[in-house]
């Protein structure tokens, strides 16, 4: 059974392709064999993790038009957290003659394999949000992931700075999970050290899962008696996995709780006041670094970086952009203004 949900997955993948070129799929692979064959147009491959949750789809938009913008062309492909169809969507899109792919992987470590099948046929690698790990990497663009991890940590000591924590990670095959809690724990770790907080629950969470996230923390609160003081959840999914635990026993709102990535369920609930902040990365922003670094790539054209990550097997040459915290106090200074959310969303109007 488990085979044909596999295959069934990989034909929805593969399905699901979008170019930007045109509304019909005769066009579409008209415009695509000029392409390959017009050395003064670019072909960007996109490769996304997943179109399961809403972030994602705002960075297939965004990304797609800034390439356009630019002249260029792209072909986007998800995998839906499969690594075996991640990897087939990388081999496809090279045979269809990218000159760039641009990698969200789903697990850092065995998206290593896509970096060598693109070296292999000439073809460069931006990592894109999330860092693939022990690879040639040619240039990465995310964010500074630790300092999300410490405005998320911050904002909760803010409201509550003494007590039992628990931490709700990521998921730990995601290199930004490991550095977001990297983060978390440079504001934590001191107040942990001189006994002002204990941290009786730290787990990760499964492919980001909100409903793991929520057995996670009925886990912890059965462990505790109830008794947590304050959250510190990874992103925005997993902190409704954990209000939804923390309603059940009468908790949500009463205990800080944080979050990231500014999904508008999220950014609701920060106004409702049962999440206390979240986490906006301009995705407007990377998308169109991103795109401008891949048009250049393609063009072998320089690339200027402000420093390097590494990835455990090079100093990748990296763009970090900044994040920053959004509270019910500048909801509409940060997301709203910037028009990544709209009011009447937000405000249920």
């Amino acid at each position: 059974m488990n085979n044909y949900k596999t295959i069934g997955c990989m034909i929805l993948a593969f399905l699901l392709v979008v170019t930007g070129c045109s509304n019909n799929a005769e066009n579409t692979a008209q415009v695509d064999d000029k392409l390959i064959s017009d050395p003064n147009k670019v072909f960007i491959g996109f490769l996304l993790d997943t179109l399961q949750e809403e972030r994602w789809y705002k960075d297939k938009e965004l990304f797609e038009g800034e390439v356009d913008k630019l002249g260029g062309r792209v072909k986007t492909l998800a995998a839906n957290g499969l690594d075996d169809v991640q990897f087939k969507q990388a081999e496809l899109l090279i045979e269809e003659g990218v000159d760039v792919l641009v990698v969200v992987p789903h697990d850092a470590e065995v998206s290593a394999a896509i970096v060598d099948l693109a070296h292999e046929a000439g073809v460069k690698v931006i990592s894109y949000d999330r860092l693939i790990k022990n690879a040639q990497v040619d240039y990465y663009v995310s964010f500074d992931n630790v300092k999300v991890g410490e405005l998320q940590a911050a904002e909760i000591v803010k409201n509550k700075s003494v007590g039992q924590f628990a931490y709700i990670g990521g998921a730990e095959s995601d290199n930004n999970a490991v550095l977001f809690r990297q983060g978390a724990m440079n504001v934590l770790q001191p107040l942990i050290d001189n006994g002002d907080i204990r941290l009786v629950f730290d787990q990760y969470t499964d492919g980001w899962d909100p409903a793991i996230a929520e057995q996670n923390m009925v886990q912890a609160l059965k462990a505790n008696g109830n008794q947590i003081d304050a959250v510190v959840a990874a992103n925005d999914g997993t902190a409704g996995g954990v209000i939804n635990a923390l309603s059940t026993v009468g908790l949500a709102g009463k205990i800080p709780v944080s979050g990231q990535d500014a999904e508008l369920a999220g950014v609701q609930r920060v106004v409702e006041g049962t999440q206390t902040m979240t986490i906006y990365k301009s995705i407007n922003q990377l998308a169109a670094q991103a795109a401008e670094m891949a048009v250049k790539v393609a063009k072998g054209e320089d690339i200027a970086t402000d420093g390097a990550v590494n990835n455990g097997e090079v100093d990748v040459p990296s763009i970090l952009l900044a994040p920053i915290a959004v509270t019910k106090d500048n909801v509409r200074e940060t997301v709203i203004k910037d028009g990544y959310l709209k009011e009447e969303e937000v405000y249920k109007k």
